[in-house]
């Protein structure tokens, strides 16, 4: 469903495509490769998925330095979080969590939210090589999904997509992130709001709430992205200062804040009981009928299949 430039390079990884675009000093990973589809039949964060992630950011991370090492690293590179999916992300492996909170699991539990603690955290900081990050949003991006979009320093969504942290349906909340990027974005009482309410909301009602940057028509994301590189690149200095003012000025996220949140979340989940893990499993369920093209094509209808009473959606005004 996307279409960008010819861009170079593969990393050959499983359910990750890769491109760097030398021309732009962009460069792109898209969650879900069509190649992928016997491997992973629901578009979340499977250990795979994490796994090649964390791995595309570390080898970005290295090429970068040796770059600077160099003298030809760029004035301002772009890293850019996409999908080949016909949604962005639906979150967190949740048949995974129910049988490690069953099987009394909490280590491993644990390394898995470490391990998507990591990677938002390497996409809020650019990689820690100074990188501007944007998620470019094409379709639904649920629970850990809308995490890693919120991660990046750009949100770009095309209309009619939806995102929301529908974690409350199952009694956690979500702990990879959520709360440190919403408040930031929207203040910690809004936050808090968005959490515990389950809503899920449209790309048209955050953009108004100031949780989306740039709003695109229905397949004109890519274009969007290109063109906020093409911004970018015009102010390099001005665009790499502001990052860093964002860290002095405001309150600066850390990656020892989202590991004593996640720390919290596994507690919480391993006190989750039947009646919840019951419905993260109807939510499985819905999830992987659409995946497969059999359930509803909707956000909103997705979840509330799952859950036990219906939700609404929040709608502005």
């Amino acid at each position: 469903m996307n279409t960008v430039l010819a861009l170079s390079g593969d990393s050959g990884s499983r359910v990750l495509r890769t491109h760097s675009d030398p021309d732009s000093d962009s460069h792109w990973c898209f969650m879900h490769a069509e190649r992928a589809a016997p491997i992973a039949r629901r578009p979340c964060f499977h250990l795979l998925l994490i796994k090649e992630i964390r791995e595309f950011q570390m080898r970005l991370c290295a090429n970068i330095r040796q770059q600077a090492e160099a003298g030809l690293a760029p004035l301002l590179g772009h890293v850019v979080l996409a999908s080949d999916a016909p949604v962005f992300n639906l979150g967190g492996d949740l048949d995974l969590f129910a049988r490690l909170i069953r099987a009394r699991d909490r280590q491993h539990l644990m390394a898995y939210a470490r391990s998507c603690v990591e990677g938002v955290y390497a996409f809020h900081a650019g990689l820690d090589v100074g990188l501007h990050s944007v998620a470019l949003v094409q379709g639904d991006a649920l629970g850990g999904g809308f995490e890693a979009a919120l991660s990046c320093n750009t949100i770009v969504a095309e209309t009619g997509v939806g995102m929301g942290l529908p974690e409350v349906l199952f009694d956690l909340f979500p702990g990879m992130g959520a709360y440190s990027f919403l408040s930031r974005r929207v203040g910690p009482t809004q936050a808090e709001r968005m959490m515990l309410s389950g809503n899920i909301y449209s790309s048209e009602e955050l953009y108004k709430l100031g949780v989306v940057d740039v709003l695109a028509p229905r397949g004109e994301g890519a274009a969007a992205v290109q063109d906020v590189i093409r911004r970018n690149r015009r102010i390099p200095h001005a665009r790499r200062a502001m990052q860093r003012v964002a860290q002095v000025g405001g309150s600066p996220i850390t990656l020892d804040e989202l590991m004593r949140i996640t720390e919290i979340w596994v507690d919480t989940a391993m006190r989750l009981g039947e009646k919840s893990l019951r419905t993260m499993e109807r939510l499985v369920r819905a999830q992987t009928k659409r995946a497969n093209g059999e359930g509803e094509n909707d956000a909103v209808a997705m979840v509330e299949a799952s859950a036990t009473e219906p939700r609404q959606s929040v709608r502005f005004q």
